[in-house]
């Protein structure tokens, strides 16, 4: 018999989408693996084999069992869009929100993203990193085992520094996998106001070739440790009264010869043509993607960037128009779901909240959903080869869930159906 470290048996139903070299596309979105009496041997942290319960037991020898009871076992959720590293919040814009000031009103006020800019400039690494922890551990315990985490509240040199280094700290000691995405160019900091491109200018020449060489070391849980990047992704939120399409180009441009990947914040409130444009430059994701129009959606669905869904933010803001994920997957998009998790629109820790707004607002099925947060999700971070699906090679991180069908996940809401939490085949909950 072939020793391993963990046999998961007693699940009701395993379910989870192929294992995938890329995003899922179109119809192929609803297609999933579903096996009844199913069992996952893992070793070193990875799966070995998933199978019928009987010829797993008959085939491995195990050091530790773990017992679904019974339950339905699906694969960890991938977050690939969130802001989950600030301090502060901002519940006083809440309120200025509901009595009818818009987003874009409170920005130019000074509040908005340049409110959490403030706090989180002022705040020591400690405290930024003890909030973040508590969110992480929150979204931990909703589902998620990946998550992307984007900078964006420093938009200075030394306090953008300080964000990933807070990111790549926790990744580290958090049991979370985090993926970090510079977005310097988050909005425009007071102190250029008057003058934007002259701060396109500092994240071009002073920022990016700083914080794209960054360099943290990593240690394995054998010991063993080396060294990789700080920081994967440039993003920028193009957007009327942010950065431009001529803005944003250079700043991606820029980005790409120091070696990093793109995403790219589009069309959430008005569309200016950034979807063309990360579909032009190769972008890995392009995300919102709320105000984009029939014929942008066209050209993203036959690309091979993933278009990223972000149901709370509109949900958050009282709006109610959506991202029209039926009528892009139906043109054979590939779509992930995320949370967008931050303190001004969305602060929410929970991606089957996400998966419960995209089936009633925007038409997508409980399978669809199910993709969107795990394999598609993958993909939009680059890891869709390592995580997101339940299957042989890849990270044995998976969910019980207190249900034996996984659709309770979209038909239920307002409840946390996330039983238990593995991450590389250990209880991280």
């Amino acid at each position: 018999m072939d020793s391993i470290d963990t046999l998961v048996l007693n699940i009701a139903e395993l379910v989870t989408p192929p294992a995938s070299e890329k995003a899922r596309h179109g119809r192929s979105m609803r297609e999933l693996v579903r096996k009844n009496d199913a069992a996952i041997a893992i070793r070193g942290g990875r799966i070995v084999a998933v199978g019928p319960r009987a010829e797993m037991e008959s085939r491995f020898q195990s050091k530790q069992i773990v017992d679904a009871q019974g339950c339905a076992v699906v694969p960890g959720f991938v977050d690939p869009h969130t802001h989950a590293v600030w301090v502060g919040k901002r519940t006083d814009e809440f309120e200025q929100r509901i009595a009818g000031a818009t987003y874009m009103e409170i920005m130019a006020a000074g509040g908005g993203i340049l409110s959490t800019v403030r706090a989180t400039r002022e705040a020591k690494l400690d405290q930024i990193m003890a909030e973040t922890k508590t969110r992480l551990d929150r979204m931990m315990a909703h589902g998620t085992t990946t998550a992307e985490i984007k900078t964006g509240y420093g938009l200075a040199l030394e306090s953008e520094r300080k964000l990933v280094d807070a990111i790549n700290i926790l990744d580290e000691e958090h049991p979370m996998d985090l993926v970090c995405t510079f977005l310097g160019a988050h909005a425009i900091p007071p102190e250029y106001k008057e003058d934007p491109d002259a701060y396109v200018d500092m994240v071009v020449e002073e920022m990016l070739p700083e914080i794209a060489y960054m360099v943290y070391r990593v240690t394995l849980r054998d010991g063993r440790s080396y060294q990789r990047r700080g920081v994967q992704f440039c993003d920028v939120f193009c957007e009327q009264g942010v950065f431009d399409v001529k803005q944003t180009r250079r700043i991606l441009e820029s980005a790409r010869r120091h070696g990093l990947d793109l995403k790219l914040h589009v069309d959430e409130f008005e569309p200016m043509g950034g979807t063309s444009l990360a579909v032009e430059l190769g972008a890995t994701s392009v995300d919102h993607l709320v105000r984009t129009g029939e014929k942008e959606l066209r050209l993203l669905a036959n690309s091979e960037t993933v278009g990223v869904a972000l149901p709370g933010t509109p949900f958050g803001l009282g709006h109610t128009r959506f991202t029209p994920a039926r009528a892009f997957i139906d043109m054979g998009g590939a779509l992930a779901l995320a949370t967008d998790l931050n303190p001004g629109t969305s602060w929410c820790e929970s991606m089957p909240m996400m998966m419960a707004l995209a089936a009633r607002y925007m038409g997508m099925t409980p399978a669809e959903c199910l993709t969107a947060v795990t394999i598609n999700a993958a993909h939009a971070v680059g890891l869709g080869r390592q995580v997101g699906a339940l299957a042989a090679g890849y990270q044995a991180d998976f969910l019980v869930l207190e249900t034996d069908d996984y659709r309770d996940l979209v038909y239920r809401y307002g409840v946390n159906l996330v039983g238990e939490v593995y991450k590389r085949g250990v209880s991280a909950v």
